[in-house]
């Protein structure tokens, strides 16, 4: 099979890319979480940047999103690639096609002038896939604005914002948290609860 793999911007996505991504999300999660949404998947933050691997007749096989923002770590202010969307289609898992999005994403990452890290959640039994593609398991207390929002607040950028300001942020501690130095080592990680100052990815 020939793979096509391209980054693109959110903005540049085609229509016919946009539909490409909505059917491999909807292939996993539809039956649990209703439609794919670019502009808040799942609830979760959306993504800026899209790597995406795709066939030679257009579907994407395999995605990696990420979003640039600056968040808190204790005292310090850190630029971090918040990584979200990994998914690889279901009947290709295990050839490499999420080795492969990862890559292209971290190259997408270091050519973006000043992030430091990547950046992400995610579920215990996945971690051995981010470590082996160059992620650090780190040991934080993470605080994020919550993924739901109750319906009314589903209005206006500006509203939403105002929304989430005032909703009492979601604190966890233990789940998998991993980072991907770009432009600062492992060991420069800063000390302290992480605000993220937003959804998760």
């Amino acid at each position: 099979m020939t793979y096509l793999p391209r980054v693109v911007e959110h903005s540049a996505l085609t229509p016919a890319e946009l539909t490409a991504l909505r059917a491999l999300f909807d292939r996993e999660y539809r039956s649990v979480h209703g439609e794919w949404d670019p502009e808040q998947p799942y609830g979760y933050a959306p993504a800026s940047t899209h790597a995406i691997v795709f066939d030679a007749a257009g579907s994407a096989l395999a995605h990696v999103g990420f979003q640039r923002r600056e968040i808190t770590v204790g005292r310090a202010q850190v630029v971090v690639a918040g990584t979200g969307g990994v998914l690889v289609d279901d009947g290709l898992r295990g050839q490499g096609l999420g080795e492969l999005a990862m890559s292209l994403a971290r190259g997408a990452m270091r050519a973006t002038p000043d992030l430091e890290y990547g950046y992400l959640g995610c579920r215990e039994d996945v971690v051995p896939f981010y470590e082996r593609t160059g992620w650090h398991r780190i040991r934080v207390v993470e605080r994020s604005t919550p993924r739901s929002l109750p319906p009314e607040t589903m209005m206006p950028p500006e509203t939403v914002m105002r929304a989430e300001a005032s909703v009492e942020a979601v604190v966890e501690a233990g789940s998998p948290v991993l980072i991907s130095p770009i432009r600062q080592s492992v060991d420069s990680w800063p000390p302290g609860v992480v605000d993220l100052r937003g959804r998760p990815w």
